[in-house]
């Protein structure tokens, strides 16, 4: 396993506050961005699809997580010139590679999220 120690080793400055890697460590690791980037892992959702399947997000936070996603080039958005307007959003190559990286940490937390939380109260 590798360490936060030796990622900063081989990428001095990652990580530290004026870093870049702390903005992307934001977009992704927000509750919203995390669920987002989940749910397009399973395919091409549009608009209202997305809203239905990441329970409880607003319109202004997925609009906003949305936006921010691809502009950090890891979801796609595909606007089809049809009336109504059709968007489809999916994952690009480089939001595939994170979310198969991503997939087995909320598969450890839905193991272990219940037994932690009684275990807190």
């Amino acid at each position: 396993m590798v360490s936060l120690a030796q990622i900063r080793a081989d990428r001095p400055g990652a990580f530290t506050h004026a870093c870049p890697t702390r903005t992307v460590l934001d977009h992704v690791m927000s509750r919203w961005g995390v669920l987002v980037l989940c749910t397009l892992g399973e395919g091409t959702h549009r608009w209202s699809e997305l809203r239905r399947e990441v329970d409880g997000i607003s319109e202004k936070m997925l609009a906003q997580t949305l936006r921010i996603l691809v502009a950090d080039g890891l979801v796609e958005r595909e606007s089809l010139p049809t009336v109504p307007p059709h968007v489809d959003y999916r994952l690009t190559d480089r939001g595939r590679e994170l979310v198969e990286r991503m997939l087995p940490l909320l598969a450890w937390i839905g193991d272990n999220a219940d037994d932690m939380l009684v275990q807190a109260s």
